[in-house]
């Protein structure tokens, strides 16, 4: 018997799809590991689950914190455990479900034991980049942790940020820190990912699925978070995709087109690193929804496990 089902795979693969249908068979509930559905307000640009559907199916982990705020891996990991908890106690078995592998390692393998954040630190930081600028801050990454400087773009303010932080207040790279675990929950997985043979195929979807979330008002819903007092650009919340870019439109940054074609290409190269996390995740099934037959093999495993099947 295994305690939690994970459903991984890249955007746009149809692991909700997948994951309602499982929920509305077996006696499972539904916990979201994507770093974007935690915040509210962000719904079209993250093919966020209706609010009818989560009435009519339990969800954990979406809509939990403003777009303002900050949501960590650490968090995600203490709120997971919980909510795992709480599911088994009901007699039900956590589903989980998402395509944020940086969450998913953090629950089934613990997390690196990184110094907590030093605001003054961050904000000397910051200063330094006020004059500077932050591809500067990039080299000077680069030169004390070359590794993390490989993984982290140029542009990526956050993670900078965060890589120097660390360094300086504990003397040692961030990508050497994060080698060490803590270890995992003790708890069982079963993990299955949603791997395309074909990626052109996929990134065909994503293209489409950009152009469907354009029309649903997608541009809009970024115009009501930038109209929000306490947004800015620099948030954890628009690092998801669409968002950024969206941003810099409604900023005057760049035209419609240009804000649409930079989306359209942070999303094939989120893509992109998903299925490279998900290459290193051996214990995995890996399966082509292209090739049929996902949810018989999932269905297979639940029951094989001991989860009662006959829905809602």
């Amino acid at each position: 018997m295994v305690d939690a089902i994970c459903l991984a795979g890249p955007t746009g693969m149809g692991k909700t799809d997948l994951a309602l249908r499982l929920a509305s068979e077996f006696a499972v509930e539904i916990v979201s590991v994507d770093s974007a559905l935690v915040y509210r307000h962000l719904d079209i640009g993250t093919a966020k689950p209706s609010a009818a559907v989560r009435a009519a199916i339990p969800h954990h982990l979406i809509d939990i914190c403003e777009p303002w705020e900050r949501y960590s891996a650490g968090r995600f990991r203490a709120d997971a455990l919980h909510a795992i908890e709480a599911i088994r106690a009901r007699g039900s078995l956590p589903l989980l479900v998402g395509g944020t592998m940086l969450y998913l390692r953090a629950l089934q393998h613990g997390l690196a034991p990184l110094p907590e954040a030093r605001p003054e630190v961050r904000a000397a930081i910051d200063r330094e980049a006020a004059e500077r600028g932050w591809p500067a801050m990039h080299a000077e990454l680069r030169l004390v942790d070359p590794l993390a400087a490989s993984r982290i773009r140029p542009g990526d303010r956050q993670r900078i940020q965060r890589a120097l932080e660390v360094y300086r207040v504990a003397g040692r790279p961030i990508s050497a820190l994060q080698t060490q675990h803590a270890g995992g929950p003790g708890l069982r997985f079963l993990g299955f990912a949603l791997v395309p043979e074909d990626r052109a195929v996929l990134y065909r979807r994503l293209d489409e699925r950009l152009a469907a979330m354009v029309e649903e008002g997608f541009v809009d819903e970024v115009r009501r978070l930038r109209a929000m007092p306490l947004m800015s650009d620099d948030l954890p919340s628009l690092r998801a995709v669409g968002y950024r870019q969206l941003w810099q439109y409604l900023a005057g940054a760049a035209t419609l087109d240009e804000a649409l074609r930079a989306a359209a290409v942070a999303t094939h190269r989120l893509a992109k690193r998903q299925l490279t996390w998900l290459r290193a995740e051996a214990a995995y099934r890996r399966l082509d929804p292209a090739a049929g037959g996902v949810f018989e093999a999932v269905a297979d495993a639940l029951q094989a496990s001991g989860v009662s099947r006959g829905g809602r």
